[in-house]
């Protein structure tokens, strides 16, 4: 089997194995947070995307975030309000959309499996395109102070990490367990990152060396830590009702270290 089929195959299988979000979801309907769909336009292409803003009275920066390769879920749209909560406005793109039977996004797939399908085969130059205009929307909202970091989840954690090399305005990256983009990529980055992976995700977590190294040759700043006995996706799984404590202590801990990093923005 190629290793690009072997990739999407594991993709698969976890897409196949994701519990139901009600609790996700459940959070999301009490938030008292402004909530709201944004269509975006970069040449023919129309993108949706889920933006929430915090109760502040100053301006504040923005946080495009990037979905896993679940398409922008519940758990997706929660976390967005969550980052809300802690007093960032978050612009999440659903990059899915256009790509689902009639025209939907995500939400508007059958099954699971189906969205992960999707999500493996998005060109990486549409997927940049979408961001790009993601950011340069967040860069104009009234309420924002100017400042725009990306972050994403698996797949966008990669994403992420990718963007960085395309937007030279980024303020952070922060990579939650993604993989590097190639490292003559790394020398187009111009903002720190700051990555966040599981210790029982050797998949993914045994390409961070490499880039610690290729990151250090090209004189940039990238700050990795690694949560021991969390698993891929402990974002997620560490929030969910049935959550081990390895997972649920990995969660706790990567987001203080999210909210503090941020504030230092």
């Amino acid at each position: 089997m190629k290793p690009t089929m072997l990739i999407f195959s594991l993709w698969l299988l976890t897409g196949l194995s994701l519990p139901a979000q009600d609790w996700a979801r459940a959070k999301l309907d009490k938030s008292p947070r402004h909530q709201e769909w944004v269509k975006l336009k970069h040449g023919p292409r129309e993108i949706q995307c889920f933006v929430v803003y915090p109760e502040v009275k100053s301006q504040a920066t923005v946080i495009v975030m990037i979905h896993e390769i679940f398409g922008l879920s519940d758990w997706a749209r929660e976390m967005a309000d969550e980052l809300a909560a802690g007093g960032y406005i978050v612009v999440a793109p659903d990059l899915l959309s256009g790509a689902a039977p009639n025209g939907g996004g995500s939400d508007a797939f059958t099954n699971q499996s189906a969205v992960t399908k999707a999500v493996s085969l998005l060109p990486p130059d549409q997927v940049t395109g979408d961001l790009q205009a993601a950011a340069d929307y967040a860069a104009t909202i009234p309420s924002a102070n100017g400042k725009v970091v990306v972050a994403g989840f698996c797949w966008g954690g990669g994403q992420a990490f990718r963007f960085a090399t395309n937007h030279k305005e980024l303020k952070a990256a922060f990579v939650f367990y993604g993989t590097p983009p190639k490292p003559d990529d790394e020398a187009k980055i111009t903002c720190p990152v700051y990555g966040f992976y599981g210790g029982n995700d050797q998949r993914v977590t045994v390409t961070v060396p490499k880039a610690e190294e290729a990151m250090r040759a090209a004189g940039k700043k990238y700050e990795p830590v690694i949560y021991e006995g969390a698993g891929h996706g402990f974002m997620r799984a560490g929030e969910a009702p049935e959550a081990s404590e390895a997972n649920k202590k990995a969660r706790e801990a990567a987001f203080q270290r999210w909210l503090e990093l941020m504030k230092k923005i």
